[in-house]
């Protein structure tokens, strides 16, 4: 048994996003970083502290 391609083309598997929408997604990734931050930054959890310590002191966000 064979299998034939009829009208096959090569396709690029590259697609570009309008600057839009890469823009929306830089933003929705921003200001998830940043909740995620301000959210361990004030959690009483201890092992949540700990576990974010060196990225909260990293963008200068105070912990004590």
């Amino acid at each position: 048994m064979q299998t034939q391609l009829v009208g096959s083309r090569p396709v690029d598997g590259s697609q570009s996003l309008p600057r839009s929408d890469t823009l929306a997604a830089a933003l929705l990734a921003a200001l998830l970083g940043g909740f995620v931050v301000w959210a361990v930054g004030f959690s009483p959890i201890e092992v949540a502290h700990n576990a974010a310590h060196d990225t909260r002191h990293s963008v200068g966000f105070p912990c004590h």
